[in-house]
Parts: C-alpha cells; sequence; structure tokens
C-alpha cells in the first residue's frame, strides 16, 4: 500500500495516506468536510481536485465521505474513492469498528488524571449544541469517552481522549461539563475564542480496518503548527 505525507501546496492539502480505494487527509482547523448551507468550499471538493490532477482524470471524480469533523477541529478525514469502499466503511463507522484518538488542550486540570466519562447527551438543533446530563434525559443519547492526562503545560493541560460513542460534540460537551473546556471553545464555557475561529481539539489518530485488503490501518496526523500545540510534541 502506497503511504504518503506529501503537501500539495496548491491546495493546501495534507495527505496521510492514499491507495485506489481510500484517501485519508489531516483537515485544518476551520474546514468543512462537506457542503453545508455557509456555501464555503468544502474539503470534499478540495480532495476531488487533487485527485483530479494527480490522476489527470477528466471526468467527474467519485469521492464518498465516510465521517465529519467538527469545522474548529483539526486531524484525520477518511474519504472513499470507490463505493465498494464507502458502504464497507459506513458499516465500519456506523458499527463502531475503530479506534478514535483525539488531542484536548484544556485550561483546567481534570479531577482525575485518568478517567471514564459517562454522560446522557442531549441536542438542540438550534443552538448547535449538545448538553451533557449525569442522568438520563428526554431524547438523550449515552455518551462514553476514556480520558488520559499526558502531559502538563504552563497554563494548559494536555488530554489523550479515546471515543467509545460517537455523539453530536460529545468532546467538546463531556469535557466543559467536568470544568475542562477545550481552549478556544466559547461554545462550550472557555473564556475566550482563538483568533482564528479554531479550538485546540484534534484527531490525533484512527485505527480501522483496510474496507478492501484487510489489513489493519492506523493513521497519525500531525497537530497543527502553533506555538501550544509544538509544545506538546
Amino acid at each position: 500500500m502506497s503511504s504518503t505525507k506529501e503537501l500539495s501546496t496548491k491546495n493546501n492539502l495534507q495527505v496521510l495516506f492514499e491507495d485506489n480505494h481510500l484517501l485519508i487527509v489531516n483537515k485544518r482547523a476551520g474546514d468543512i468536510v462537506q457542503g453545508d448551507k455557509t456555501g464555503d468550499k468544502p474539503l470534499s471538493e478540495v480532495v476531488k481536485e487533487y485527485i483530479a490532477e494527480k490522476y489527470n482524470k477528466p471526468g467527474a471524480v467519485y469521492l464518498g465521505v465516510v465521517h465529519r469533523l467538527d469545522r474548529p477541529t483539526s486531524g484525520v478525514v477518511v474519504f472513499a474513492r470507490t463505493s465498494k469502499a464507502l458502504s464497507r466503511l459506513n458499516k465500519l463507522f456506523a458499527e463502531r469498528d475503530t479506534e478514535k484518538t483525539y488531542w484536548a488542550l484544556v485550561k483546567n486540570r481534570p479531577p482525575k488524571d485518568v478517567d471514564t466519562l459517562v454522560h446522557y447527551l442531549k441536542r438542540n438543533p438550534k443552538q448547535n449544541k449538545s448538553y451533557s446530563h449525569i442522568n438520563e434525559v428526554p431524547n438523550s443519547k449515552k455518551g462514553i469517552l476514556h480520558y488520559r492526562l499526558i502531559k502538563e503545560l504552563n497554563t494548559y493541560f494536555l488530554l489523550e481522549i479515546n471515543l467509545e460513542t460517537g455523539r453530536h460534540h460529545q468532546i467538546r460537551s463531556q469535557l466543559s461539563a467536568i470544568g475542562c473546556p477545550i481552549k478556544g471553545d466559547l461554545k462550550y464555557g472557555f473564556d475566550r475564542s482563538n483568533k482564528d475561529a479554531s479550538i485546540h481539539l484534534h484527531s490525533r489518530q484512527l485505527t480501522f480496518i483496510h474496507p478492501v485488503r484487510k489489513e489493519k490501518l492506523t493513521i497519525s496526523a500531525p497537530v497543527p503548527n502553533d506555538s501550544l500545540w509544538n509544545a506538546c510534541i
């Protein structure tokens, strides 16, 4: 399998892995994965342009969106280059047969250095926000994540998070619920936004079985190039 960490300077696209079936990129904070009401150019279109240019494809390029990351979040995003890969990946992600690892920089030290958080998350579509409850409430969904403190900076704490469920804004909401809002995440309780509208939440690593070759893939995404993230390495 060919794996690459090249940077396409034309589209500012960092490709982490590609073969005939998959294309995996390191999403920049601020990019939207798929088109929405903003009308901004989505990452999926940038990836299509990359494929068309690299492989000299004259017609329409097929690309399937497998999963998404919140707009202010960075990190690993998987696209399918064939319908067969897409259907198999959709099943894989729906059944949680993936290992997702995130890094988050938070302003407060968590109550425990290692813990499992269990909340019932209720989404408010009008606010585009999810609220975490200790007990089940109507129309809520159970959210489970595991975290560990892996580094202390001068004023921030780096948490490594493994998701057991995939709920709307799950990490952001659950960390906020224990008094640890993510840096820059004004919506979930941080005191100010980042200048570039990002939040310091990064999809660091994704492990899954290749949908066609049936080999285990572990893809890691470099953190964004800023002083705080760089201090975490």
